[in-house]
């Protein structure tokens, strides 16, 4: 399902003219499953999940790391939630 969401999340992003480019966490562990870049230099990093599934503590610490820097953190679980997060772009 998790496939299907992340999927779902690329497809909203491109239809807002911006892109969700995977990547791949050769070196970093913990590491958002996809960097979320729209127009305007908007920059958001985006961990999916399957529903219900919560971050692991690796990618929790990561994601405090993120905010830390500034960077703006979502982790999507469903359909509705990533509509949500497009509707605050």
């Amino acid at each position: 399902m998790e496939k299907k969401i992340e999927k779902y999340l690329v497809e909203a992003v491109e239809h807002l003219g911006g892109l969700c480019v995977k990547f791949p966490p050769l070196f970093f562990r913990g590491f958002p499953d996809r960097i979320v870049l729209l127009p305007g230099g908007v920059i958001v990093f985006v961990e999916t999940k399957a529903p219900g599934e919560t971050p692991r503590l690796i990618q929790r610490k990561v994601h405090t790391r993120l905010r830390g820097l500034g960077f703006r953190v979502e982790v999507l679980d469903s359909y509705e939630s990533i509509d949500g997060f497009i509707l605050t772009l």
